[in-house]
C-alpha cells in the first residue's frame, strides 16, 4: 500500500455508495424519458463508487499522503445541516430549509467567512428554487407556514 490516505478515502466512498443504493432497492429508477425518484441518486451512487474504487487502485500504485488526523467538525456541521433540511423542507418549506442547512454546514469549515456564506447560502437558494420548481416542475412546497402557503 503506497497511499493509505486514498485506500481508505476510496473504502469509505464504496462503502457509503453501496449503502445508498441499497436503500434505493424498493424505489423505482423509470427510464430516461419518464425519471423515477431513484434514477438520480441511484447514478450518482454508482459514480461515487467508481470514484471510490479508482481512489483504492490508486492507493496501491501511486505514491500518497499518510492518514492524517480525522477532525469530526466538518462532518457534524454538515450532518447537521442535512438533518435540519430534511426536518424543515415540508414546514416551513424550501424558502426556509435551504438557506438554514447551507448556513449550518458551512460552518463545518474553520475558514467560514459569515458573510459570504449568507450570499451563497440565498443565490443558491434563489437558483435550486428556480431549478426544481419551475426547470424541473418538482412539486416542493416554497413557503410554508400557519394558514398560509406559497407554492408558486
Amino acid at each position: 500500500m503506497r497511499s493509505p490516505q486514498n485506500l481508505v478515502s476510496g473504502l469509505i466512498l464504496i462503502a457509503a455508495a453501496t449503502v445508498v443504493v441499497l436503500m434505493l432497492g424498493n424505489l423505482a429508477q423509470g427510464t430516461l424519458r419518464v425519471i423515477g425518484p431513484a434514477m438520480v441518486p441511484r447514478w450518482t451512487a454508482i459514480a461515487i463508487g467508481i470514484g471510490g474504487a479508482v481512489l483504492v487502485v490508486l492507493g496501491f500504485i501511486e505514491d500518497g499522503d499518510a492518514l492524517e488526523r480525522w477532525h469530526l467538525r466538518g462532518p457534524a456541521f454538515v450532518l447537521a445541516g442535512i438533518v435540519l433540511f430534511a426536518a424543515t423542507i415540508r414546514e416551513p418549506g424550501f424558502i426556509v430549509a435551504a438557506p438554514l442547512a447551507m448556513l449550518v454546514a458551512g460552518f463545518g469549515s474553520r475558514e467560514v467567512r459569515p458573510r459570504e456564506l449568507i450570499v451563497f447560502a440565498l443565490a443558491m437558494t434563489v437558483a435550486s428554487a428556480l431549478l426544481f420548481r419551475f426547470a424541473l416542475n418538482q412539486p416542493i412546497p416554497m413557503l410554508v407556514l400557519p394558514s398560509f402557503s406559497i407554492n408558486f
